[in-house]
């Protein structure tokens, strides 16, 4: 008889009767915990093949459940946002109204993404979402596709391919997952001339880099970043001007989407579209408080050069998109910004939080305190200016901050916070008043189990 170890390695059907892998199959399937037990156990073979010892029944059980875990933490899924953080990028930006949500439920089955009821032919996508936005901003056209960066891929390609467009040099930003303006630029076909310093740039650049093969300019709001002393950017209504004088448009990337009213130094679309800009664009899941999208509204021959582009396909919006954004305009049209997640929080005051906050501090007695703080906006808007706020400080000890957190990410739902000094940080701007009483819960039984296994 055969004394390879490798026989020992128990069989398909009685790894999978495990109870902790029986819990596992209830949840996500038999198929995919199939899958990962294959792999574990080629993985036991092969070890046993290099002289290793066989791991336990528990022991591959566990290594086969941490894997279909795996699948959980890489899902999407929904967080609780305790950092303080408005636009919080990595987890999603603006949430969506309980409106947009609707909308998107309603548009998740068949849906008139592109049909005319009154004809009964074949509608155009968007028809209704690009009336609200001229209703909305005044611009006599509109066009929405999938993202803000795609927005400017489409303006750049359909107006500007092989030919210059002229930009800033210290307007050469980096939007994010190191996608750069030149890179942008360089993907649509054009040739980028960079005009000016990184902290200065006049009139006068601009108008000694204007040739026969330019084909635009382009101004683009540094959102993310801010310079500051001896700096100077020429307005906006004199670089119009100057794009009047030569027979070319104007592109202005606005970034956040700040339709009008005041907010520290950022942009609005109000004041790009009274200064004459030819296009702006501007992003739908920032300060505009709705879905991911790219938005560009302006001059109509120019819109209508871009929807017949064949980019214009490619980067088109879908259709639950479509439908958030077309309920987050209705909310800005109706004057109900309140009625945005993104707009309730960043009108938070502090005495608006600290009841809250008490609340909160009180559940762990002398391990938290409440300190004065500062929220930002994040996603880009407002670099450099924050929010006062009342935050919550507690000590994790005996675990530690790094333990803390780690418990708090496979919490259901996982609970997103930020750390300082060694203490957990809560910022319950960005926690939506309903939620308080579940992260409580999370928090009591994540940072007190301290007897839990780590």
């Amino acid at each position: 008889m055969s004394n390879d170890a490798r026989r020992a390695i128990p069989k398909m059907d009685v790894l999978l009767a495990h109870p902790w892998l029986v819990e596992q199959v209830e949840r996500w399937g038999r198929p995919v915990v199939v899958t990962a037990a294959r792999r574990v156990l080629e993985y036991a073979r092969l070890d046993l093949g290099d002289g290793h010892q066989l791991p336990s029944l528990d022991d591959l059980a566990q290594t086969v459940a941490k894997a279909v875990e795996a699948l959980r933490a890489g899902r999407l899924m929904s967080v609780v946002n305790a950092t303080g953080v408005v636009l919080h990028t990595n987890l999603g930006r603006a949430p969506l109204s309980s409106a947009a949500r609707a909308a998107v439920e309603d548009a998740a089955g068949y849906s008139t993404v592109e049909f005319d009821l009154q004809t009964g032919q074949r509608g155009k996508r968007g028809t209704a979402v690009r009336a609200m936005l001229c209703e909305l901003t005044g611009a006599p056209a509109a066009l929405v596709v999938n993202n803000a960066a795609a927005a400017i891929l489409l303006v750049l390609s359909a107006l500007a391919k092989d030919r210059e467009v002229v930009v800033s040099r210290g307007q050469l930003i980096e939007i994010g997952g190191e996608f750069r303006i030149p890179g942008v630029m360089e993907a649509a076909g054009v040739e980028l001339v960079e005009v000016g310093t990184t902290n200065r740039t006049h009139l006068s650049d601009y108008r000694g880099a204007i040739g026969d093969r330019t084909a635009m300019l382009m101004v683009v709001h540094p959102s993310n970043y801010r310079i500051e002393g001896f700096t100077l950017q020429p307005p906006l209504s004199s670089l119009v001007e100057l794009a009047r004088e030569h027979g070319i448009p104007l592109l202005h990337d606005l970034g956040s989407g700040l339709l009008q009213g005041s907010m520290g130094d950022e942009p609005t679309l109000e004041d790009s579209l009274r200064a004459g800009v030819d296009l702006s664009v501007f992003s739908g899941d920032k300060l505009l408080g709705g879905p991911q999208a790219g938005i560009i509204v302006g001059r109509s021959d120019l819109i209508a050069q871009l929807s017949r582009h064949p980019i214009a396909r490619a980067v088109r919006i879908d259709k639950l998109s479509l439908a958030a954004l077309e309920a987050t305009l209705l909310s800005h049209l109706r004057g109900s910004l309140d009625e945005l997640p993104v707009w309730q929080a960043l009108r938070l005051t502090p005495e608006d939080i600290r009841p809250r906050a008490e609340a909160l501090a009180t559940l762990f007695g002398q391990a938290a305190r409440l300190r004065r703080g500062t929220s930002v906006v994040g996603g880009g808007s407002l670099p450099g200016e924050g929010l006062p706020s009342v935050l919550v400080d507690i000590d994790p000890a005996p675990i530690s901050e790094a333990i803390a957190m780690a418990r708090l990410r496979t919490a259901d739902p996982p609970v997103i916070a930020r750390t300082e000094k060694g203490r957990v940080v809560i910022d319950l701007r960005t926690v939506p008043p309903e939620q308080d009483q579940l992260l409580g819960e999370i928090l009591l039984a994540t940072l007190k189990a301290s007897d839990n296994p780590t």
